[in-house]
């Protein structure tokens, strides 16, 4: 079956939801999702078939304090709104139409970090809970975030041991795959001095979670290399899509957030023919 793959990156998924848009205003639901941290977090209003919220809920709530901000710190542990952003907003401001997301048929795959292990575990979306625990965890980003508890284990976001899930997909033999990254074609990710300050803190607690941040950026730059490998050796099969333009993990500007989900929907819209072609 042809599977969606979709990296994450905080608000920069914004170019993905045009992507998803323009897959629904082609009548196109893909039977396979998987992605990590905002990627699959915003893939659940795909899946749910509501086009535009997830540009509605930036236009909104991006610059609300109750969204982003040092008051929730307090409250949160987390310059996020937690609740606010995976409680409130879906079941009461923006309703997430839970009816509509439980008749999808299909795997949606929930990528996240075990803190223990610090390795890849991949959660069934189709069991999220109305407080959408599974997405909080994705998106856990270590200092930024607190860890998340399912059951025994803790984790932590997904994007740290498999920042873009398509050796998952093609392991789950899906040999179509549209590929959405989040980062233009010349970026390759560094070792950042923050990474390393935030390892250094987790270290004691979870040490291979800690080496698990440090080898994300060699990790993170091979799988981008495969996928661009892999869509040049298998156009029928692979189509990769990337913004033209860099786009930044926390935009403030909601102008500039409506470009990126532009850019994505347009994109998507000009390779609509190859992406068709998958379901072939």
């Amino acid at each position: 079956m042809p599977a969606l793959v979709l990296e994450g990156g905080t608000f920069r998924p914004i170019f993905s939801c045009g992507v998803m848009d323009a897959l629904l205003d082609h009548d196109l639901l893909f039977d396979y999702v998987i992605g990590v941290s905002a990627g699959i977090t915003y893939a659940v209003s795909y899946l749910s078939r509501q086009r535009g919220r997830n540009l509605e809920v930036l236009r909104r709530y991006r610059n609300d304090k109750r969204y982003l901000g040092a008051r929730n710190l307090l409250r949160d542990h987390s310059v996020f709104g937690v609740d606010f952003v995976f409680s409130t907003i879906p079941n009461e401001l923006i309703p997430f139409d839970w009816e509509a997301f439980h008749t999808y048929r299909g795997r949606a795959l929930v990528g996240v970090t075990n803190a223990r292990t610090g390795q890849a575990e991949y959660l069934d979306g189709m069991r999220l809970d109305r407080p959408s625990t599974m997405l909080r965890a994705t998106c856990a980003i270590p200092i930024y975030f607190p860890p998340i508890s399912i059951g025994s284990e803790t984790y932590y976001d997904g994007g740290l041991a498999d920042p873009i899930p398509i050796l998952k997909s093609l392991r789950d033999g899906n040999h179509k795959n549209l590929i959405v990254l989040t980062q233009p074609d010349a970026y390759r990710k560094e070792l950042t001095c923050g990474t390393r300050f935030a390892a250094r803190a987790l270290h004691h607690r979870y040490p291979r979670l800690a080496a698990t941040m440090l080898s994300r950026p060699k990790r993170y730059n091979q799988t981008v290399c495969f996928c661009h490998r892999l869509a040049a050796a298998q156009p029928e099969n692979t189509v990769l899509l990337q913004p033209a333009e860099r786009l930044e993990s926390f935009e403030k500007d909601v102008k500039k957030l409506e470009w990126g989900y532009e850019m994505g929907y347009n994109m998507a819209c000009s390779r609509m023919e190859d992406i068709r072609r998958l379901f072939d």
